[in-house]
C-alpha cells in the first residue's frame, strides 16, 4: 500500500495536470517531492478531509489556520511555487472539473475519503460567517470590528512603532518607521497642509497621521473610526503628545459627520471597505464636507481590470477571515468615480513595489515575536495574519494587485481655479 504522501502528490498532480512543485509530509511520517523544495506539511487525516469537502482556496485556508496544515523552510518561496500551481495556470491548465471525469482520479478520490474520514471538520473559529456584501453602516462596523479590534498590543508587534496600517515610503537603507513618516509627511505635502486648516482624516486607524498634521504642519485634525479600540488607542497618543487641543478622535461613520467643510481630506487604506455599489455615495459624501479647492487624498489597493466588470468576484480566504465584505477596484475605476461626484483628478501615483516592502517588514515583526502574538490572540489569528500578509506581499511584487494614492480637488466650478501649483508633483 502507497504512502499517505505520495497518495497525497498524485492525486493533487492528477487533478490539477501538472506535476506539485512542493514536497510533502504527510502526518505518517511520509515524505516525497523535491529534496530542495520547500516542505507542506500535512499534519493530520483533518487537513485532507478540509481539501476534500471545500476544494481550493478556502478549504486550504481552513487547514492552515486550524494548524492542520503547514510549511517548513521559505513561506514566501512556497507560496510563490502554490500560487504558480493554483492561481497562475493559463488557460490551457487542466480544471478540476475535467480532471474528476477521469476514472483513475475519482477511484484515487474515493481511496482519499476512506483515508481521511467522510466527514468535513467545523471552520476554524476565526472564519467569518460568509454574508452579503450590503456596505450597511451596521455591517461596515462589524466588519471593522473584526479586522481591527483585534488587541492594539497585537497591532504594535505587526506595525511597530509608528502604528501605521497601510503601505509604507520607502528610501534606500531606511526603517519601516523612517519609510512610514516619510508617507505621512508625502500625504500632507500633497495635500498642502497649512497652519489653522482643518483636515478630516477618514479610517483615521490609531491616530498617526492625525497626530502628524497636527504636530508638523499646525493643523485641526477630526479623525474617525468605526474601531472602539483604534479610537482608545489614538486618543491617548494625541494626549501624550499634548495635541488634544488640535485633534479630536470620534468613533463615528464617515457618512454621519456633518461638521464641515474641511480644507483637506485624507483617506488611507480605508476605501477598500467602502464596495463598489456605495464608492459614488462616499465619493460625492466626501466631496461636499470639502471646501471649494479642499483636496482629497485617497490611498487605496487596487486590482486589475476584468473582462466581465459585472461580475463580483472575491478572494475566499480574505473575505472569510481578514476583510469581511472589502472590495476592490481597478484604479480607473477609482478615478472615473471620484470624477462623477464632482472632483478635479490632479494626480494619481503607483507606489505598488513600497507595500511589498512594507508587507515583508510586518512579517519579519510578527515572526519575531511569534509566541507573544499568539498568547495576545489566538494560534489560529497569528497563522492568518503570516498567511496573508506574506502572500499580499507577493500579489505586490508581481503586480496582482498595486496601491495608489489619487488627488483630487474640489475645483470651483464658476472660476475654476484648482490651486495647484503648474508643475506637477511639486510636492516631492
Amino acid at each position: 500500500m502507497q504512502d499517505a504522501a505520495l497518495r497525497l502528490k498524485s492525486l493533487v498532480e492528477q487533478l490539477l495536470g501538472a506535476p506539485l512543485p512542493l514536497r510533502i509530509r504527510a502526518w505518517d511520517g511520509s515524505e516525497t517531492g523535491p529534496p530542495a523544495a520547500p516542505v507542506l506539511v500535512v499534519r493530520n487525516r483533518r487537513a485532507v478531509r478540509r481539501l476534500l469537502w471545500k476544494p481550493g482556496e478556502l478549504g486550504l485556508a481552513r487547514a492552515w489556520v486550524a494548524g492542520d496544515l503547514g510549511v517548513e523552510g521559505d513561506l514566501y518561496a512556497a507560496l510563490d511555487l502554490m500560487s504558480g500551481l493554483l492561481w497562475e495556470r493559463g488557460e490551457d491548465a487542466r480544471g478540476v472539473g475535467e480532471a474528476l471525469r477521469d476514472p483513475e482520479v475519482r477511484a484515487a478520490l474515493r481511496g482519499l475519503v476512506k483515508l481521511a474520514g467522510p466527514l468535513p471538520p467545523a471552520p476554524p473559529a476565526e472564519e467569518v460567517r460568509r454574508r452579503r456584501h450590503l456596505h450597511t453602516k451596521r455591517s461596515d462596523k462589524r466588519a471593522i470590528s473584526h479586522h481591527y479590534d483585534v488587541g492594539n498590543d497585537f497591532y504594535e508587534i505587526v506595525l511597530g512603532p509608528s502604528m501605521v496600517y497601510s503601505c509604507a515610503y520607502w528610501e534606500d537603507g531606511g526603517s519601516l518607521e523612517d519609510a512610514q513618516r516619510d508617507k505621512l509627511e508625502l500625504i500632507a505635502r500633497k495635500l498642502d497642509l497649512k497652519p489653522g486648516q482643518r483636515l478630516l482624516d477618514v479610517g483615521c486607524g490609531w491616530g498617526s497621521m492625525a497626530i502628524h498634521a497636527a504636530r508638523e504642519h499646525g493643523v485641526s485634525v477630526v479623525g474617525v473610526t468605526l474601531s472602539q479600540e483604534q479610537a482608545a488607542y489614538a486618543r491617548k497618543r494625541v494626549a501624550d503628545e499634548g495635541l488634544t487641543d488640535r485633534v479630536e478622535i470620534r468613533v463615528q461613520d464617515y457618512r454621519d459627520v456633518t461638521d464641515g467643510p474641511f480644507d483637506a481630506i485624507s483617506s488611507i487604506g480605508m476605501a477598500e471597505h467602502v464596495g463598489a455599489e456605495r464608492y459614488l455615495e462616499y465619493a460625492e459624501t466626501l466631496r461636499r464636507l470639502l471646501r471649494p479647492g479642499g483636496r482629497l487624498l485617497n490611498h487605496q489597493i487596487a486590482r486589475p481590470p476584468r473582462r466581465d466588470e459585472s461580475a463580483y468576484s472575491v478572494d475566499e480566504f480574505i473575505d472569510a477571515y481578514v476583510f469581511p465584505d472589502g472590495e476592490l477596484a481597478p484604479v480607473g475605476t477609482t478615478v472615473t468615480q471620484l470624477e462623477r461626484a464632482g472632483f478635479e483628478v490632479r494626480d494619481v501615483e503607483s507606489i505598488r513595489e513600497h507595500y511589498a516592502l512594507t508587507l515583508r517588514r510586518w512579517v519579519a515583526n510578527l515572526e519575531e515575536q511569534w509566541t507573544r502574538a499568539v498568547r495576545l490572540t489566538s494560534p489560529g489569528r497569528a497563522r492568518v495574519w503570516r498567511l496573508y500578509m506574506a502572500a499580499s506581499a507577493l500579489a505586490f511584487e508581481h503586480n496582482r494587485i498595486g496601491v495608489n494614492q489619487v488627488l483630487a480637488v474640489r475645483t470651483p466650478e464658476a472660476s475654476g481655479a484648482s490651486g495647484m501649483p503648474l508643475r506637477a508633483r511639486d510636492w516631492n
